[in-house]
């Protein structure tokens, strides 16, 4: 007997079950796969997820298994919100069981993988056959999972060279509090994505140090200009960085409270040490491995990216913020 068809989302942190919940508030069945049986089974019992988000209610047709085929089997859309570190091995599983030919396969991670210096949409090319490729999309865009669930307008951007299908998904994703536009640009939206999570670690940093909003307002252009220099040279437009994945998501991540790489940035400026922060947070902060990607990335393409560069040399090699601002403030002068 054939399957109900169901959406399939894949990593059920908060944003995965933000994402559960707008398809299911749409009207359609959801399986939100977690990778801790426990959370799965808590989700069930309580309609609550406790760890990554709670005080949500969630509803029925929204069901948590840790079995990947359970979630897979069936789906008419597959959904990855997991971290970008572990996306190659979870997708890999997935493939194993199998998904489905004709469901699409909607990205919403950020980043950019360490060792290969590949994004997330060129890991998915990897991983997944060739001949589903034409499946593969991108969600990204400002959007703080706490505000969508409690359904506080948000506007999302969906990212795919296959056009026809990238309008058929912003139409099953939008609704009268979220509303998604299409692009074909994925390299684009993908870097506007990772690289928005390292320009927010040195806002962080900044607003930590006291520094004003001089001060982060000059971060986040110059931080915008490093994204746009490096998605160009990716073959990405700089017009898609003036949009929800660029300068949307960048302001948004650099300001908001809730954002884990502000905080964490926001941290080493008051002069706590790095572990010390990553070692308080239940969730992962992107930005701190997307740092080491983007760095080497930028070397080895030859694409200047000085903020990047300082972010990385706080995090990993030990200079003190305060330094690594100065070194910023008196770089070479040049033109805009």
């Amino acid at each position: 007997m054939r399957a109900m068809a169901h959406a399939a989302v894949i990593g059920g942190g908060s944003w995965g079950t933000a994402l559960a919940r707008v398809l299911a508030d749409k009207g359609e069945e959801v399986r939100l796969w977690c990778k801790r049986p426990e959370d799965a089974e808590e989700i069930e019992r309580t309609r609550t997820n406790a760890r990554y988000l709670p005080g949500v209610s969630l509803p029925p047709s929204l069901r948590a298994t840790a079995d990947v085929r359970e979630s897979l089997v069936g789906a008419s859309i597959v959904v990855l919100v997991v971290p970008s570190h572990v996306l190659r091995e979870v997708t890999k599983e997935l493939v194993a069981v199998g998904i489905p030919d004709d469901a699409p396969i909607v990205s919403a991670t950020k980043g950019i993988e360490n060792e290969s210096l590949m994004l997330m949409s060129e890991v998915l090319e990897d991983v997944i056959p060739p001949l589903q490729h034409r499946n593969l999309a991108y969600l990204s865009g400002p959007s703080f999972a706490r505000e969508v669930v409690r359904g506080m307008a948000t506007a999302i951007v969906i990212a795919s060279r296959n056009e026809q299908m990238c309008h058929q998904l912003i139409h099953r994703f939008s609704s009268e509090r979220m509303r998604a536009y299409a692009n074909s640009d994925v390299v684009g939206v993908e870097m506007g994505g990772a690289l928005k999570n390292v320009i927010a670690i040195a806002a962080g940093a900044v607003d930590g140090l006291g520094l004003g909003h001089n001060a982060r307002a000059a971060v986040i252009t110059r931080g915008l200009a490093e994204i746009a220099r490096l998605a160009m040279v990716k073959g990405g437009s700089a017009l898609t960085l003036a949009g929800l994945s660029g300068m949307g998501d960048l302001v948004l991540t650099c300001t908001g409270e809730a954002s884990r790489n502000r905080t964490v940035g926001y941290e080493l400026g008051r002069g706590r040490k790095l572990a010390d922060v990553l070692g308080s947070m239940t969730q992962v902060a992107e930005g701190v491995r997307t740092t080491k990607s983007a760095k080497e990335l930028g070397e080895k393409l030859g694409v200047e990216l000085p903020i990047t560069q300082e972010v990385y040399r706080v995090l990993y090699e030990d200079k003190p913020v305060a330094e690594a601002v100065n070194q910023l403030m008196t770089r070479a002068l040049s033109w805009e």
